[in-house]
Order: C-alpha cells, then structure tokens, then sequence
C-alpha cells in the first residue's frame, strides 16, 4: 500500500465541526461501521450497550485533563504546559516564539518563566521558580479549531465523567460520550495514557512511515491486565486506548508503568483490539490512520463520507463511530 499521506485527505464542510457539546453526553449519533463488510448502521450512542457481550471487555483511558493553557502576566505570552520532566521545569509550546527565545523570560502570577532550551520540534524547556497554581490560574486546553476560548462549560465537559490521574493537556475525546449509567451496563477496565503534544502535531511528511510520534506515559494496574486478559473480546474506547494496548508486548497482557510512540497506520495486525468506538477525525491526522488500519482506508473513507452526507458532527465534540 502506498504510504502517501494525501491518502487520508477528505472533504469536511466546516459547519460539521462540532464547537460546543450537546446537552446530554449520551445523545451523540453512533455510525456503526462493520469492518470485515464494510457495511454501515446509523445509530446512536445510547445503543453502544447493545454491541457489548458479557464476555467482552472495554477499556477505556481515565486520564484527566488539567488546566495546561497559561497566559503571562501582560497577556503577551500564551504557553501550553506539556509535562514536567522535573520539579519546576517544563516542556511547553508557547506562542509567539519570537517573545520566548533561549534566555527569555515571562512572569506567570508572579513567578518567574525562563527558556533553558528550544527543543528541535519548536517545544520550550521552562524553568519556574516558584509552583503554579493549575486549578487557580490555567485554561482548559480547548483544540484550536473551537476557535473560541475555553470557558466554564468546558470545565466539566471537556473531561470524562471517570477522569482520575492528572496529567492530560487533551481529553481522549471518545469517551466524553459516556455517563456513569453507561458503564454500569457494560463490563470495562480502566488504563490510563496522559494524552500529550502528539496530538497537536500534524504530520507533515508527504510518506507517512517518516513521520514520529511524540512519546505518551501510559500506565496499566494488575487488576485492568487480569479483566482484560480474561475477556474474549477487547474493544477499546478511543484511539489512545488502542495505542496503550497495541504497544505491550506478545503474550498475558501485565502490570506496567511506561511511555509508548507507537505509530498504527495500514497495514497494521491488530494483535490486542478487536473493536474500537472512536470521534471522527481530522484529515490526514494519524488518529485517521490508525482507524484505518483497524477498519481499511477505503471503508473508513466511505464511512467519513457517509457522515458527512449525514451531517454527523466531528472532532472532539462530535459524534462518534463504532468499528465491530
């Protein structure tokens, strides 16, 4: 298969893009897409019970989203803050780059931010001396194609109803669909990847197989490894759940703590995920890939056309498709 990256481009009317959630979290419409037929159901969420044996086992990823968007004092310096690689320093993205060269700094309610480094990718390394309040003082890291600011909706909806170890500057948007009696329906374990700047990047190599994932920390507890093993069906929510599972090694899946860059795109052996309940994504992204390679590239297309015909809502607050 060719690995152009123009494979994965399709047409998507910019009002389809969803900017602000619906009401209820379970009322999204569910495309079905069946993917040893290629055939299509046009569904909705609240069947998503429906397509879960007793034996089967979904897993999903409860990382919580913190508040990682920062402005500086003078409101001339917007940073995003990634991960702390130690105490009081940081990898961020900042704009505009011009104002945080090597050297530079910034005040952030009162604390000082200075640029040790400039990684390769454009990411700063900042160094604070002194803790900043997340909670007090950050935004939520909203995508840029809401193009509007995070407000206090986004608070609680920007975040799934199981969030729990912080750490996330993105939600993992699949699982927003879910409400506590959802779950209570289905059997499911809980991993948890801390969803990082890998999302941000779009890949920007014409030949897909050059392009690099950023490394993501994940963790999986003994009792998550257990349920999932046991199960005779895997069907992961959202493509970092699939990413945390495709990433472990043959054999019973263990207790582990660790950082994955795996990178799915066809042709791809799934050997741990048999089905996956994913948003619909943006073109060319490797999120769109990785759907690919569980579904095909021509069946997911179809499928993305299908919903655009069907006026589905896409991206993070979108709607959502199940691949079985």
């Amino acid at each position: 298969m060719s690995e152009s990256v123009d494979l994965y481009e399709f047409e998507l009317p910019s009002e389809l893009i969803a900017s602000r959630p619906l009401t209820e979290r379970d009322a999204s419409r569910m495309l079905v897409l069946h993917r040893d037929s290629g055939a299509i159901e046009h569904r909705m969420f609240a069947d998503f019970p429906s397509y879960v044996q007793s034996d089967d086992r979904v897993v999903l990823n409860d990382s919580k989203v913190f508040k990682a968007r920062i402005y500086s004092d003078d409101q001339k310096v917007e940073l995003l803050f990634l991960e702390e690689i130690e105490p009081h320093r940081w990898q961020c993205m900042v704009r505009p780059g011009r104002k945080m060269r090597e050297g530079a700094t910034c005040q952030i309610a009162g604390v000082s931010a200075r640029v040790v480094s400039i990684c390769p990718t454009g990411e700063r390394i900042i160094e604070l001396d002194g803790a900043l309040d997340f909670e007090q003082i950050g935004h939520m890291p909203v995508p840029p194609y809401f193009n509007r600011a995070d407000d206090q909706e986004d608070e609680s909806r920007y975040q799934t109803v199981y969030a729990g170890p912080i750490g996330s500057v993105a939600a993992p948007t699949a699982g927003l669909h879910f409400t506590p009696e959802v779950l209570a329906r289905i059997p499911h374990s809980f991993l948890t990847l801390h969803v990082g700047i890998g999302t941000f990047q779009p890949v920007k190599v014409k030949n897909i197989s050059e392009h690099v994932m950023h490394s993501e920390r994940f963790t999986i507890s003994k009792t998550a490894a257990t349920e999932i093993n046991s199960a005779q069906r895997v069907i992961a929510v959202g493509t970092t759940s699939t990413r945390v599972l495709e990433s472990q090694p043959a054999g019973p899946l263990r207790a582990v703590s660790g950082s994955t860059d795996i990178f799915i795109y066809p042709p791809y052996s799934f050997r741990r995920v048999n089905g996956l309940l994913t948003n619909f994504h943006l073109p060319k992204s490797t999120l769109i890939m990785l759907v690919s390679a569980m579904a095909g590239r021509e069946n997911v297309l179809h499928a993305y056309r299908e919903a655009v015909r069907e006026r589905y809502r896409f991206f993070s607050y979108g709607d959502c498709m199940l691949i079985v």
